[in-house]
């Protein structure tokens, strides 16, 4: 994430949130099994993570759910999953 991205999301987050609160993460990534394995230890099994196809099987996409604990605890998350080739933030 660049760092002005990083700023913007941090006056999102601290406008629009109480913390801890409920998050929810929207990513696609090309359709592979390792990047699906990358995900989930993103967040460390604690998140509710669901996939959906694309209608090719080219790309799938992910909706997480996390107990989000502050605001530095979801831009942790976005800084680890970031690092997944071909991820995409929605």
């Amino acid at each position: 994430m660049k760092p002005e991205q990083e700023i913007k999301l941090r006056a999102q987050l601290d406008e629009l949130h109480q913390w801890p609160s409920k998050y929810m993460f929207k990513f696609i990534v090309p359709n592979d099994p390792l990047k699906r394995k990358e995900i989930e230890d993103s967040f460390d099994g604690a998140a509710q993570i669901n996939s959906r196809l694309s209608s090719k099987g080219t790309y799938s996409a992910y909706t997480i759910i996390v107990d989000g604990q502050s605001t530095n605890h979801i831009i942790e998350l976005y800084r680890k999953v970031g690092k997944i080739e071909g991820l995409r933030s929605l």
